[in-house]
């Protein structure tokens, strides 16, 4: 990262609001934090749920913000603004693959498969030694601890090196995550 240019803070999180107000009052705390933060932020693009929030927080800050969407998800996920900055890529490991090549660190809020599906990418491809770059688990309500157990699961069953359990930050909520990533970019 050339140290004049601001971090790039990509956001992976669900396109729905989850049952949990908390899980909105993240998003906003982490959009809000990495304009606060004088970060730009990266993310799917979409204008639903909990990406549009961490979006529409970020914006709101004065953040430069980044949408990748792919063309067939258009449709069904509307621009957070008629100012967004778009990439429309041809398909998901297309968007993955910008999103890891843009990004500086990653956060991860609640969400789905899609979001289950990024985190992944991101921690396969740091442990493989492609990138070093942090990512920062939010654990919301304990959202995230049956993933946390599975990971440390799979290195008790031999399937994995404890290694992995050192490719990712769980914080306990926004601020947390937010410091996390702080202390990381500054080191």
């Amino acid at each position: 990262m050339d140290p004049k240019q601001k971090p790039a803070i990509c956001v992976f999180c669900g396109s729905s609001y989850g049952d949990d107000p908390a899980f909105r009052d993240a998003a906003r705390a982490v959009g809000a934090g990495i304009a606060s933060a004088g970060w730009s932020m990266v993310f799917g693009g979409g204008g639903n749920g909990l990406m549009g929030d961490v979006a529409r927080a970020a914006q709101a800050g004065g953040a430069a913000v980044q949408g990748i969407i792919p063309a067939f998800l258009q449709a069904l996920e509307p621009p957070v603004s008629p100012e967004e900055k778009l990439i429309v890529t041809p398909h998901l490991q297309e968007r993955k693959t910008q999103m890891l090549q843009m990004s500086d660190a990653f956060i991860v809020l609640p969400g789905g498969l899609g979001t289950f599906d990024e985190f992944f990418e991101v921690a396969v491809e740091a442990q493989l030694g492609v990138h070093d770059k942090p990512i920062v688990v939010v654990n919301v309500k304990g959202y995230y601890n049956a993933l946390d157990a599975m990971l440390h699961a799979t290195v008790k069953a031999g399937f994995a090196r404890e290694k992995i359990l050192k490719l990712y930050y769980l914080a306990d909520g926004p601020e947390d995550a937010l410091k996390i990533l702080e202390g990381r970019l500054n080191a």
